[in-house]
């Protein structure tokens, strides 16, 4: 059984989705990002998808996602809108003929990497997310 949170959120995980669409627009849209977000802090709803397209306010994003445990990595881009279908298919059929193995060395790899973190603040609470290295929040490139 779970605890109620005190802070008045819902005790529920937020969606990994949830979780990329509040930090796009925590950091104003950005031209890129790249971040890692533990499995077990969200509900893995892109659970599949490897490359396609994020709409969030006035940006697309094209999106490039993998699973590395115990993470999800997310590369996001602004981009226009394209049909990344071939794309996402081609990714998801190399990390199957894969076996996931380099997914998991680059997760484990990144235990040891991560040198930043930042909170993601959601209707759920807030979700820690990690970084290699701390972002340039300014950056117009």
């Amino acid at each position: 059984m779970r605890l109620p949170l005190i802070s008045g959120f819902s005790n529920k995980k937020p969606r990994a989705s949830t979780v990329l669409t509040c930090y796009l627009r925590q950091c104003r849209e950005p031209p890129w990002t790249s971040f890692f977000i533990k499995y077990n802090s969200v509900e893995d709803d892109q659970w599949g998808k490897s490359h396609f397209n994020w709409k969030v306010g006035e940006s697309n994003y094209h999106i490039l996602r993998t699973g590395c445990f115990p993470y999800v990595k997310y590369h996001c881009t602004k981009r226009q809108p394209q049909d990344l279908t071939i794309e996402d298919n081609f990714f998801r059929f190399i990390k199957v003929i894969n076996l996931g193995i380099p997914c998991l060395a680059y997760g484990v790899a990144a235990t040891f990497l991560i040198k930043h973190t930042e909170f993601v603040c959601t209707s759920n609470g807030k979700v820690e997310i990690y970084f290699l290295y701390p972002e340039d929040k300014g950056s117009k490139y």
